[in-house]
């Protein structure tokens, strides 16, 4: 068996509304569903909010090229923590995109935070991190040649490496 594809990523946010709009302002993300109707035993219970009257409010934001960015709100929140590289557990998102210095450019000029200038690989494709308002880390990367190859070749790479190269993770 095997997935058929990726579908969505999770944030928990301080502010839906000003996190809604920064994802649809800054790249283009459109806000495409809204659930605010949770049964407050289930926040307390499957979420763990430690409230008596505990709310939470989803969105579903769709990113240009098809997966989603799933927003959380609760009420009350908690504040975040940094990311920590070396500790198990999710440290970011990542967008493809062409030219890394253009986006840099225009993510300054948008005021977005920005964690760390456009680099280049070793592999040879570039890449710097940026925060969204709440300081979730989003990496804008630009795959440069890879990107003609996983996208005809992907399922056929994968299955030749799977085979050849990377065999001994396979076992």
């Amino acid at each position: 068996m095997k997935v058929r594809s990726f579908s969505h990523v999770a944030l928990t946010v301080g502010d839906f509304n000003r996190s809604v709009k920064f994802y649809a302002d800054v790249f283009g993300c459109a806000l495409v569903g809204v659930n605010c109707n949770h049964e407050q035993d289930r926040l307390r219970t499957f979420f763990g909010v430690d409230s008596d009257d505990p709310e939470l409010k989803i969105g579903w934001v769709r990113v240009p090229g098809g997966a989603t960015l799933e927003i959380f709100e609760f009420t009350p929140s908690v504040s975040g923590e940094p990311v920590v590289w070396n500790r198990p557990g999710p440290t970011h998102i990542s967008f493809n995109c062409k030219d890394t210095e253009k986006w840099h450019a225009y993510l300054v000029e948008q005021g977005v935070e920005i964690v760390s200038p456009p680099q280049t690989s070793p592999l040879g494709h570039s890449f710097f991190f940026c925060a969204d308002p709440d300081g979730n880390l989003i990496e804008m990367i630009d795959i440069r040649y890879l990107r003609p190859v996983l996208r005809w070749l992907g399922p056929l790479g994968g299955a030749l490496f799977r085979r050849t190269r990377y065999r001994k993770y396979h076992r």
